[in-house]
Parts: C-alpha cells; sequence; structure tokens
C-alpha cells in the first residue's frame, strides 16, 4: 500500500532582544548557571511580569514578513505544566489570541506553506542530564528569553519542503532583525507533528512529535526515518501511538517518551498579571515603514536590476552575512557580476573546506574589492586573484602589497615577454616543427611553456600573439 507523510511545524526562534520578555535579565548565549536570573524569570512567589515591549514589534515585523494579519487585541494565557525546567509550574504563552494568523512562507517551487499563527512566549529552562552521574542539573539562564512559536498547517509533503521551509523562515527572521537564527544555540528549534496515511486519503493519520530539533540534517533524517516507523506500523496492521518522540541523532532511530498532550491537558486560562495588548494601525504602518528588504525582494532586484542568475541569487540571499558582503563589495568596486562569482566560487569553496557558517567571516571585505579592480584592471590574472585571495581569506593580508611583494603582477613590457617565448621556442624544437607541419596542439602546448616561465603573469593573448608571430617569422 502506498503511504504518504502529512507534517506540520512548530518552529520556535528566540528574539534578538537585549532583555528577558517580563524582566531585565540579559538574554544573552552562555554563562555561568543561572547568573542570568531574577526573582521574576525563576518564579518566585509575589513576583509580577512586564511585558518587554521590543517583543511585540518583533512578532508585528514577523507577521508581515510573512504576509499574516495582525491581531489588533490580543492578550497573554496560562499554560500550567509541571516540569523541572520550569519553576513557575507555568509559561505565559497564547493560546486564544495569538498576535498573528493567516499567513504563509512560499517555498523554492512555489508551493505557498500556510502558518496558522505566530504567538508570544516565555522559553523554560535547561536540563543538563548528564552534568553529573548522581542526577540532573537545572539551569534557569533561559527562563524568559521572548520566543516566538511559528505554527504551521499541515502542509508538508516531504522532508525537504520542511528544510526549504526552514531556511527561507530563518532568512526572513534574520533580514528582518527578529532572531540571530543559531541553531546551534538553540535559538531556532523545531516541533515535527508527523503523521502517516493512504495516498489519496484526506483523513489525517495519528500525529507524533519530536521536539526542539536544531539541525537541518538532523530533521531531515528524523522525518524520513519516522515516516518509515510510522508505514510499517500500518502496514502491519498496527495502530500509530499518539505520543512525544525523541530523536537519537547518533543512532538513526526515535524513542517513546510520553503520550502526547493535547490543549485542554495544559488548562490555559487567561493570564491574570498581564493586561490586553492594544496594537493600532499606526503602529503597524510605522513597523511596516521600517522593514528593511526582504530576502525574495532582494533576489528579485538582484536579477532585475544586475543581471545575476536566479541560483546565484537564492545563495547570496540565503544569508544575511553573504548580502552584507556581496553588497558592500559590489559597491566598493564596482562590479557586481564579478563580486557574485567570487562568493559563489571561492567564497563559498573556503567556507566549506575550512567549516566555517557565512556568519563566521572574518576578512576584509575591502581587501576582496581591490582584488576585483586589480583584476578588472589587468595588474593581476584570474589565477593570482583566486591564489592572493585565499591569503586574504586565512591570514587577513594587504593584497596589494603580498603581490608587490611576491612580484604577480602581469608583465605587460612586451619587451620582457620576448626573451620568453624566444627561450621556449629554442627549447622545444620538436614541437615547434609539429606546429610548422600543421599540428594545432603543438601551438598550445608551447603557449603553456610559456605561461609556465612567466609564472602566469602575463596576458595569454599577448603571450599568443607573440608565439605566432616568431614562429611563424
Amino acid at each position: 500500500m502506498a503511504y504518504e507523510m502529512v507534517i506540520g511545524l512548530e518552529v520556535h526562534t528566540e528574539l534578538a532582544t537585549k532583555t528577558k520578555i517580563f524582566c531585565s535579565c540579559p538574554t544573552q548565549f552562555g554563562g555561568e548557571p543561572n547568573t542570568h536570573v531574577c526573582e521574576v524569570c525563576s518564579g518566585m512567589p509575589g513576583t509580577l511580569p512586564v511585558l518587554n515591549k521590543k517583543v511585540v514589534e518583533y512578532a508585528i515585523r514577523t507577521g508581515l514578513a510573512t504576509h499574516c494579519n495582525i491581531t489588533r487585541l490580543n492578550k497573554f494565557d496560562r499554560k500550567n505544566y509541571f516540569y523541572p525546567d520550569l519553576p513557575k509550574a507555568y509559561q505565559i504563552s497564547q493560546l486564544y489570541l495569538p498576535i498573528c494568523t493567516e499567513g504563509y512562507v512560499e517555498l523554492t517551487g512555489g508551493k505557498k506553506i500556510r502558518i496558522k499563527e505566530i504567538h508570544m512566549e516565555e522559553d523554560a529552562g535547561k536540563l543538563l542530564h548528564d552534568a553529573t552521574p548522581d542526577g540532573t542539573l537545572a539551569d534557569y539562564n533561559r527562563c524568559g528569553v521572548p520566543l516566538l512559536e511559528i505554527v504551521s498547517e499541515p502542509d508538508f509533503r516531504s522532508a525537504e519542503e520542511v528544510v526549504d521551509y526552514i531556511e527561507k523562515l530563518r532568512a526572513i527572521l534574520q533580514f528582518t532583525g527578529v532572531s540571530d537564527c543559531k541553531m546551534q544555540e538553540g535559538s531556532l528549534r523545531a516541533d515535527i507533528n508527523l503523521s502517516v496515511r493512504e495516498k489519496g486519503s484526506d483523513t489525517l493519520g495519528v500525529r507524533t512529535e519530536m521536539k526542539n530539533m536544531n539541525s537541518l540534517r538532523a530533521i531531515a533524517r528524523a522525518i524520513n526515518s519516522e515516516f518509515e516507523r510510522q508505514a510499517e506500523i500500518l502496514e502491519d496492521g498496527g495502530k500509530v501511538i499518539q505520543e512525544t518522540r525523541r530523536w537519537d541523532d547518533a543512532k538513526g532511530e526515535s524513542s517513546g517518551m510520553r503520550s502526547k498532550e493535547d490543549a485542554q491537558d495544559y488548562k490555559y486560562f487567561p493570564e491574570p498579571d498581564l493586561p490586553p495588548i492594544v496594537i493600532t494601525d499606526e503602529q503597524i504602518e510605522a513597523i511596516r515603514a521600517q522593514m528593511p528588504e526582504l530576502p525574495e525582494d532582494k533576489k528579485r532586484r538582484y536579477m532585475e536590476e544586475l543581471g545575476l542568475p536566479e541560483y546565484d541569487t537564492g545563495i547570496l540571499t540565503g544569508s544575511v552575512a553573504l548580502v552584507e558582503l556581496f553588497e558592500t563589495v559590489s559597491e566598493l568596486c564596482g562590479d557586481a557580476k564579478t563580486t557574485s562569482n567570487f562568493i559563489m566560487g571561492d567564497v563559498m569553496r573556503l567556507l566549506k573546506d575550512a567549516g566555517k557558517q557565512p556568519e563566521e567571516m572574518d576578512f576584509d571585505p575591502a581587501a576582496l574589492a581591490t582584488l576585483i579592480k586589480l583584476l578588472n584592471g589587468k595588474k593581476i590574472s584570474r589565477q593570482t586573484a583566486r591564489k592572493v585571495f585565499e591569503k586574504v581569506f586565512s591570514d587577513h593580508i594587504d593584497p596589494e602589497q603580498y603581490i608587490k611583494e611576491n612580484k604577480l603582477e602581469i608583465v605587460t613590457d612586451t619587451g620582457a615577454i620576448k626573451p620568453v617565448v624566444e627561450k621556449v621556442i629554442a627549447a622545444n624544437e620538436k614541437s615547434v616543427n609539429e606546429y610548422k607541419g600543421g599540428k594545432t596542439q603543438a601551438l598550445q602546448y608551447l603557449i603553456g611553456q610559456c605561461m609556465r616561465e612567466l609564472r602566469g603573469q602575463a596576458p595569454a593573448q599577448e603571450v599568443t600573439k607573440m608565439l605566432r608571430e616568431l614562429l611563424d617569422n
């Protein structure tokens, strides 16, 4: 029997505010355990939350960027559950009137993934299970860090669509300045709700949830593994159990954790310590006016105004760091196409070889712009530009000084080229005779020998011209 997967995502992103959602504790990643906490975020009795206005602004930004409706009157609710990383035994979230509803994110192929809602909430702490052999330790530094939970409709039908969606969403959040989206630090993570049904059926199957996935590779592997697991159960005549499962990426398998809760299990009720939030049209328009250019808009502009290929623009606009590099370098050197080619080729290659992300680049963009200007001015060859850029990338050298010290400038003086060509002709009598006998490949060999003697620092066109003249005469 043929089956298909049906997936809905709950993506949590930590917001780039300096302080937490309901108190003034810092939000930066790291720090000694339990040093970024106060009476409010540690849940001490008698404390009252005060809403961080920046959280609301970031939520509206995200809603506008994902084509959502902004709820003019929204409020917070209490989500009640006991867990050791939640010292209050409840989480302040939004259930009944979330701040954003009914939006979408468009995938690479044009398919639109519907967004059911985006709501604001506070993060929980972190449990350290392996810190001591005697038990589990709790670090409450993350308690109260502001989150947006972006809930999709069950519109995904493959792991590839999920990965594409997360990449698109990550770019939107980064370009709007809402979040740094560092998955390795947990500031962007996804809960995967997956069910399986017969192909052609409109009935949803029983879903399972895998929580807090923070690696695109692990997400793809977990989805495909869970699809196969559920399909095998159905094929054998069994029933899938609604539950929360833990994915072990090292083993490549998931295991059951607990039965999956529904909303009624959390006994939601309106948060009594926070008033409703009233958002005016004027506030929304003021935020809209300050919105930066979004990835899809940049991509369209790069193609229409700069003539860049669609594939290149897709890579460039997938990262804020790459966009900043591209726009800075192309403005300095005045050549968008060559800048794009360098980034797509040499920058991406060196990043991959170094095991780095674009955000970890630390070379001076002006050095790359200088190399491109020297290349376009025919002061250096393309091969030299690539070799020197490797030194710029790894050792942060001054490209002009390095080129001068290592005598890498192109030799344009024909008086300096001619003796080298004559030397090659004298040393390669066989190839010269073959060329005169009509073997054109012999000329290519002689050109190669000349360029080798000149260390690639002479225009190949000039070398070829002089070689032909000397051979023919």
